[in-house]
């Protein structure tokens, strides 16, 4: 079987690595506002999740 000659260094290693991440995160609008929020999460400007008030928000 092949066998690596030399040990790869952890910098070389990460460098593989770098490049994993994403560049936005998906971002919805909340029928309930209009406002920008994360998908299956409880909208922070109006406490709504899925068409219910599940955090009390004062107007």
């Amino acid at each position: 079987m092949a066998v690596p000659k030399r040990k790869t260094s952890k910098a070389r290693r990460d460098k593989r690595r770098a490049n994993w991440k994403l560049l936005i995160p998906g971002m919805v609008v909340c029928p309930q506002c209009g406002d920008y929020k994360m998908p299956h999460r409880v909208c922070k400007a109006c406490g709504y999740y899925n068409g219910k008030e599940v955090i009390k928000k004062e107007a």
